[in-house]
Formats: C-alpha cells, sequence, structure tokens
C-alpha cells in the first residue's frame, strides 16, 4: 500500500542539490549568516551532517541516548532538541568544509538506503510533534525529515541569495509536509462546516483547504480541479518567498505584513500565519 506521502524518491535529488552546491562556494561564503539565529553556513551544513548520523544510529544500529533530564513537556522537548543541536555544532567548528562535504556525500547515501527499507506503516523512531502527534508512521517520520533538509539546504542558499530549490519539484512537497501542522494551529477555532483556504505564490505554491467538521479542522483536497466547497469563510495568500521562513519561525507574522493577504474572516484567516512546522 502506498504510504499518503512517498517523498523517499526526492531525498536524492535534494541531497545531490546540496552537496553540488556546496562544492562550488569560495571559502568566504562558508561564514556568511543565514536566518537560522546564530549559525552561518557552515553550522547548519554541519547541523544536516548531525542528522544523518543520528539516523544512522538510531535506524541502522539502534542506539539510542539516555535523557539526562525528563521530558515532561513539549517546551522540555524543544530545549533539549535545541541543547543537543548546539553542542554539536560547537564542535564541528573544528571541521574543514571539505571534511562536512565528504561526510555528507557518504551518510546521505546510507540515510536514503535506510529510508527506502523502513515499513512506512510501521510506528516511527520519532512521532511528528509539531503536527500534534504523539505516535507516527514511518511515512510521515520520513516526510518530517524531508522538511528538515529541503529548509536548512534553503537557509543556506537564501544566505547567498540562491533559490534554485524554490521549484515545484523539491519547494511544493516541502509545503504541503508543513501544511500538516495547520489543523493543529486553528485548533478551538470555527464551527462547524467552515472552510478555510491558504493560497501560497510562486512556482513551489499552492492551495490547501481545511475543513471544521465535528469540532476539528481536517485538512482536505480540492474536487474535481475545484475547492469543491461554498462556505469558504476566509483565504489567506501567502508570498511562496517568505512562506517557508513564517513557517520555520525564521520571521513571524508582524513582520511581513506586505506578505500575505487575508480575504473574508480575518481572525480564522490568521491561524495559518500562527503555524510553526519545526520544533521550536
Amino acid at each position: 500500500m502506498k504510504p499518503p506521502i512517498d517523498i523517499v524518491p526526492l531525498f536524492p535529488v535534494l541531497n545531490g542539490q546540496l552537496v553540488s552546491f556546496l562544492k562550488d562556494l569560495p571559502a568566504k561564503d562558508w561564514h556568511v549568516q543565514t536566518v537560522a539565529r546564530e549559525w552561518k553556513v557552515k553550522d547548519v551544513a554541519a547541523h544536516l551532517l548531525d542528522g544523518n548520523y543520528r539516523r544512522i544510529a538510531v535506524h541502522r544500529d539502534g542506539w539510542t541516548v539516555s535523557v539526562a533530564d525528563p521530558i515532561n513537556s513539549y517546551d522540555d522537548l524543544v530545549q533539549y532538541l535545541n541543547g543537543l543541536n548546539a553542542e554539536w555544532v560547537r564542535s564541528a567548528k573544528r571541521l574543514s568544509p571539505q571534511i562536512i562535504i565528504e561526510l555528507l556525500e557518504a551518510t546521505n547515501e546510507e540515510v536514503y538506503k535506510i529510508f527506502r527499507n523502513l515499513d512506512p506503516f510501521a510506528e516511527s523512531a520519532y512521532p511528528v510533534s509539531w503536527a500534534g502527534e504523539n505516535r507516527s508512521y514511518n511515512w510521515f517520520d520520513i516526510a518530517r525529515e524531508y522538511t528538515e533538509r529541503w529548509l536548512h539546504q534553503q537557509q543556506i542558499r537564501d544566505a547567498l541569495g540562491n533559490k534554485d530549490i524554490m521549484t515545484h519539484q523539491l519547494y511544493y512537497p516541502f509545503l504541503d509536509i508543513f501544511m500538516k501542522a495547520w489543523p493543529v494551529a486553528a485548533n478551538g477555532s470555527g464551527k462547524e462546516g467552515a472552510v478555510l483556504k491558504t493560497t501560497i505564490t510562486g512556482h513551489g505554491g499552492g492551495e490547501w483547504l481545511m475543513e471544521n467538521e465535528n469540532g476539528k479542522w481536517v485538512l482536505r483536497q480540492n474536487k474535481d480541479g475545484k475547492n469543491g466547497f461554498e462556505n469558504i469563510l476566509s483565504e489567506t495568500i501567502i508570498d511562496g518567498n517568505v512562506a517557508w521562513k513564517l513557517f520555520s519561525k525564521s520571521v513571524r507574522k508582524q513582520d511581513i505584513t506586505d506578505s500575505y493577504e487575508i480575504k473574508g474572516d480575518q481572525q480564522l484567516g490568521e491561524k495559518v500565519l500562527d503555524m510553526i512546522s519545526v520544533m521550536a
């Protein structure tokens, strides 16, 4: 049975784009600041390498690390992950860009093999917490991992003025996966049968719909090439150039008022602007 999101075939494409781009960087570009807080280009590349090693350790070797302090909340988990990430990036400062590229090439291939062989409907090692899940299937965890890789690669490219992966092939799947957090962002609002629409502009953009059913928001597919819904209370139109930054908390809605428009119910339309599809 095919999973709802079959993203595995795109990993070699996305990974190949990353390695090719990094190989062509002059030495000075590795020190350029990115939107990822205090991380420069080299730090973000090192973080991607860390993600590979974690996946290989867990899935291939069955290796897990014990947590010193108990994790009792979402905030505890975010703090724990931020600590792990910072620790690795500090240690990786002693690695040269060439070493990072070589290790990325080798480990990218290993992780791709792991994902190809995982049962998409088995329980994943990590739940997709930002989508409101305490347990997830492998297909969703793998999809989340795709967004991590696209996001961090784009942070590198954005710092250097490059948009080559903001395409329908690579950017649209990223957005489609990120939109799984929309129902969580809108939780507790709306009325039965209400429909919201989000439109993201640009080559990798698209349209997404969400309907309130039995008090819960549920993502819906377009019907017969049209939205198929009459009760659309609000449509939020977001510039595709900033959508990825908004949903990853690199910018907030008050910073980009010229980059979105809400038609209809303003309060409901703002829900997607508060969506965060990363652990932050």
